[in-house]
Protein backbone atom coordinates (compact mmCIF):
# COMPACT_ATOMS: atom_id res chain seq x y z
CA UNK A 1 0.00 0.00 0.00
CA UNK A 2 0.88 3.53 -0.86
CA UNK A 3 0.40 7.04 0.48
CA UNK A 4 0.13 9.49 -2.46
CA UNK A 5 0.29 12.99 -2.23
CA UNK A 6 0.45 15.78 -5.17
CA UNK A 7 0.46 18.89 -5.20
CA UNK A 8 -1.15 20.82 -8.10
CA UNK A 9 -2.75 23.98 -9.33
CA UNK A 10 -5.90 24.47 -8.30
CA UNK A 11 -7.53 24.77 -11.86
CA UNK A 12 -6.05 21.70 -12.91
CA UNK A 13 -8.01 19.98 -9.80
CA UNK A 14 -11.13 18.72 -11.80
CA UNK A 15 -9.57 17.45 -14.76
CA UNK A 16 -7.57 15.58 -11.92
CA UNK A 17 -10.47 14.30 -10.40
CA UNK A 18 -11.52 13.07 -13.93
CA UNK A 19 -8.27 11.40 -14.86
CA UNK A 20 -8.35 9.23 -11.68
CA UNK A 21 -11.97 8.25 -11.86
CA UNK A 22 -10.90 6.88 -15.55
CA UNK A 23 -8.49 5.03 -13.91
CA UNK A 24 -10.51 3.83 -10.93
CA UNK A 25 -9.76 5.44 -8.52
CA UNK A 26 -12.24 7.37 -6.31
CA UNK A 27 -11.36 8.20 -2.97
CA UNK A 28 -9.62 11.06 -2.12
CA UNK A 29 -8.95 14.06 0.27
CA UNK A 30 -8.13 17.23 -0.86
CA UNK A 31 -6.37 20.45 1.20
CA UNK A 32 -6.12 23.94 -0.04
CA UNK A 33 -2.66 24.83 0.60
CA UNK A 34 -0.30 27.28 -0.26
CA UNK A 35 3.38 26.94 -1.32
CA UNK A 36 6.93 28.28 -2.34
CA UNK A 37 8.74 27.15 -4.50
CA UNK A 38 10.47 27.59 -7.75
CA UNK A 39 7.62 30.07 -8.67
CA UNK A 40 9.02 32.21 -6.32
CA UNK A 41 5.61 34.22 -6.03
CA UNK A 42 4.87 37.20 -8.43
CA UNK A 43 3.74 40.77 -7.81
CA UNK A 44 0.22 42.41 -7.04
CA UNK A 45 -1.08 45.83 -6.91
CA UNK A 46 -3.74 46.57 -4.03
CA UNK A 47 -5.29 50.01 -4.02
CA UNK A 48 -2.38 51.25 -5.12
CA UNK A 49 0.69 49.66 -3.22
CA UNK A 50 2.76 46.56 -5.21
CA UNK A 51 3.37 44.10 -2.75
CA UNK A 52 4.74 40.41 -3.46
CA UNK A 53 3.03 37.68 -3.31
CA UNK A 54 5.58 34.74 -1.55
CA UNK A 55 3.08 32.15 -1.06
CA UNK A 56 1.31 30.93 -3.71
CA UNK A 57 -2.02 28.47 -3.61
CA UNK A 58 -2.27 24.99 -4.29
CA UNK A 59 -4.01 21.77 -4.07
CA UNK A 60 -2.93 18.87 -2.08
CA UNK A 61 -4.43 15.41 -2.97
CA UNK A 62 -4.06 12.71 -0.26
CA UNK A 63 -4.87 8.94 -2.11
CA UNK A 64 -4.00 5.79 -0.46
CA UNK A 65 -3.86 2.98 -2.74
CA UNK A 66 -3.34 -0.49 -3.26
CA UNK A 67 -0.03 -1.29 -4.64
CA UNK A 68 -1.43 -2.20 -8.39
CA UNK A 69 -2.93 0.62 -8.61
CA UNK A 70 0.04 3.26 -7.58
CA UNK A 71 1.47 3.71 -11.71
CA UNK A 72 -2.23 4.24 -12.95
CA UNK A 73 -2.34 6.94 -10.52
CA UNK A 74 0.87 8.68 -10.94
CA UNK A 75 0.04 8.50 -14.67
CA UNK A 76 -3.40 9.74 -14.37
CA UNK A 77 -2.27 12.83 -12.02
CA UNK A 78 0.73 13.86 -14.55
CA UNK A 79 -1.32 13.51 -17.53
CA UNK A 80 -4.08 15.84 -15.74
CA UNK A 81 -2.21 17.84 -14.10
CA UNK A 82 0.33 19.02 -16.75
CA UNK A 83 0.22 22.59 -18.18
CA UNK A 84 0.46 21.94 -21.96
CA UNK A 85 2.60 19.66 -24.06
CA UNK A 86 5.79 20.09 -21.47
CA UNK A 87 4.69 21.41 -19.04
CA UNK A 88 5.49 24.65 -16.79
CA UNK A 89 7.52 25.22 -13.68
CA UNK A 90 4.61 25.30 -10.78
CA UNK A 91 2.89 22.61 -11.95
CA UNK A 92 3.61 20.66 -9.33
CA UNK A 93 4.93 17.32 -7.78
CA UNK A 94 4.12 13.85 -6.37
CA UNK A 95 5.67 11.83 -3.45
CA UNK A 96 4.85 8.61 -3.18
CA UNK A 97 5.06 7.59 0.34
CA UNK A 98 5.18 3.62 2.26
CA UNK A 99 1.97 3.06 4.00
CA UNK A 100 1.74 0.46 6.56
CA UNK A 101 -2.08 -0.09 7.88
CA UNK A 102 -5.14 1.67 7.26
CA UNK A 103 -8.37 0.86 9.34
CA UNK A 104 -11.63 1.54 7.94
CA UNK A 105 -13.23 3.20 11.43
CA UNK A 106 -16.93 1.52 10.91
CA UNK A 107 -15.74 -2.02 10.60
CA UNK A 108 -12.81 -2.25 11.91
CA UNK A 109 -11.36 -3.64 8.39
CA UNK A 110 -7.32 -3.89 7.81
CA UNK A 111 -4.99 -3.22 5.30
CA UNK A 112 -6.02 -3.65 1.54
CA UNK A 113 -9.54 -4.49 2.61
CA UNK A 114 -9.91 -0.84 3.97
CA UNK A 115 -8.46 1.00 1.24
Amino acid sequence: MKLIVAIIQPTKLEAVKDALSEVEVFRLTVSDVQGFGRQKGHTEVYRGHEYTVNLLRKVKLEIAVNDELVEPTISAIVKAGKTGEEGRIGDGKIFVLPLEDVIRIRTGERGNEAI
